[in-house]
């Protein structure tokens, strides 16, 4: 459209407020997750009561843990809604979910108030909230980068970093906030509930945006067109070397992403106190909003391939170093940190159109949401408990060891994706936003 139309315009400002919308989910997902992580030391008594500090943790954590492991459950089904009936359905189911785990968390009755119903209650909610993570990531993925111009995907995936630090930096700053006001002994008691119930407020600001969203242009001019729209098996037999791709791809940002965002900042809060903790990642989340979109931009100069495989290697030396070597101090904890989520900003920078390129428009959000989430189940969700576990009983190296075998699959992942045709390499994929819903 000639940017002299009158329309021009008011395309420009559909287009921006759809990616908003769209990128946006990330900031809450993040702010929810984090939040727990952040938050688990002091939640994990009120739930799991021991006279060990560590048994409550590894109960909190192992919650969390349950969380990630039902994702697969919403990758497959987001994902089918997001092929069938289209992105934005999906988008706004997640978003649901998410919102009305963060209020049952921030409502739910201690174990010393309502017993064994107290962390059955809390593991609805993390449940809910393990289904809109598995189902909102593929559907707001396919949706962006079906929008996203053939030279600017990196740029438009480090939206999903820069809104996933975002979310983590005012989970980080409230935390900090509220320790400092209210003190460490009422945040203990009762003032960790606060952050969740901001989440499902922000939650419910997300849902108004995203009910004006649009559908994009791929989905509509497809949306009919096939009878394999989000066929399970059709991703599962046809695609399986696609599949098999994405495992190899997700496998690092999986794993770290269920160490870095929880066991780090656990770490942090046993060996040096909540006010560090907050104070650190405080202080990396805005370094890595300010770094984000310049990745994004270097990685669509160099290509994404190779600007991933450059940053595991540069991860699997400078994260296992920072991860063996804490000690609580301010600079051994923001070092470690960043190491891992300078690692995640790359991974989450460069994977969105790496994977919407291996698989078609009618099974995009599916083929992308199932692998990601089995992916993430099994090796992101187990990480948190099996990290405090293997770290109690001095198996810190075998641990880190394991987490950077996954990262360095993105090796044969690639070399395995420059050998496969993309199937989705169409026309369609060049199309832009249609702005009626």
């Amino acid at each position: 459209m000639p940017a002299s139309s009158p329309e021009a315009p008011a395309t420009k400002r559909a287009h921006r407020r759809a990616v908003t919308a769209t990128v946006v989910g990330n900031f809450v997902e993040s702010f929810d997750w984090l939040g727990y992580g952040l938050f688990a030391p002091l939640l994990a008594p009120h739930f799991f009561p021991s006279s060990n500090p560590v048994t409550s943790l590894i109960g909190a954590f192992t919650l969390l843990g349950i969380g990630v492991l039902v994702r697969p459950l919403g990758g497959v089904l987001l994902g089918r809604l997001a092929d069938r009936r289209g992105r934005r359905p999906a988008l706004m189911l997640a978003i649901s979910l998410m919102t009305a785990g963060s209020f049952l968390i921030g409502v739910t009755p201690t174990y010393s108030q309502a017993g064994l119903l107290a962390p059955l209650i809390l593991l609805i909610a993390r449940v809910a909230q393990g289904i809109s993570s598995g189902g909102e990531w593929p559907a707001a993925a396919a949706y962006l980068m079906e929008v996203a111009p053939p030279k600017r995907k990196s740029l438009y995936g480090s939206l999903f970093s820069l809104t996933t630090a975002a979310g983590a930096f005012t989970a980080a700053m409230l935390g900090g906030a509220l320790t400092g006001a209210l003190g460490i002994d009422a945040m203990a008691a009762w003032g960790w509930r606060i952050p969740f119930l901001v989440g499902g407020v922000f939650g419910i600001v997300l849902l108004v945006l995203r009910r004006q969203l649009a559908e994009t242009e791929v989905f509509r001019r497809t949306a009919g067109s096939r009878t394999t729209r989000g066929s399970l098996r059709q991703v599962l037999v046809t695609h399986r070397r696609q599949v098999l791709m994405s495992v190899l791809f997700i496998a690092g940002m999986g794993t770290v992403g269920g160490t870095w965002t929880s066991v780090i900042p656990a770490m942090g809060q046993r060996l040096s106190g909540p006010g560090t903790t907050f104070g650190v990642v405080i202080c990396a989340t805005a370094i890595l909003i300010v770094i984000n979109v310049p990745i994004g931009l270097l990685a669509d100069k160099v290509g994404p391939k190779r600007f991933l495989l450059g940053a595991t290697v540069l991860f699997a030396l400078t994260g296992s170093y920072s991860f063996l070597s804490i000690d609580g101090t301010f600079a051994s904890l923001l070092f470690a940190y960043l190491s891992g989520t300078v690692y995640l900003v790359c991974a989450t920078t460069t994977l969105p159109g790496i994977l919407s390129e291996l698989f078609p428009p009618e099974n995009r959000a599916l083929g992308m949401g199932l692998p990601n989430a089995v992916t993430s189940a099994v090796l992101g969700g187990v990480a948190p408990a099996l990290a405090t576990y293997l770290g109690e009983h001095g198996a810190s190296g075998w641990f880190i060891a394991g987490v950077m075998a996954a990262v360095l699959l993105a090796w044969p992942a690639t070399f395995l994706a420059l050998r496969t045709a993309t199937p989705s390499a169409t026309a369609l994929d060049k199309s832009s936003l249609i702005l009626t819903k």
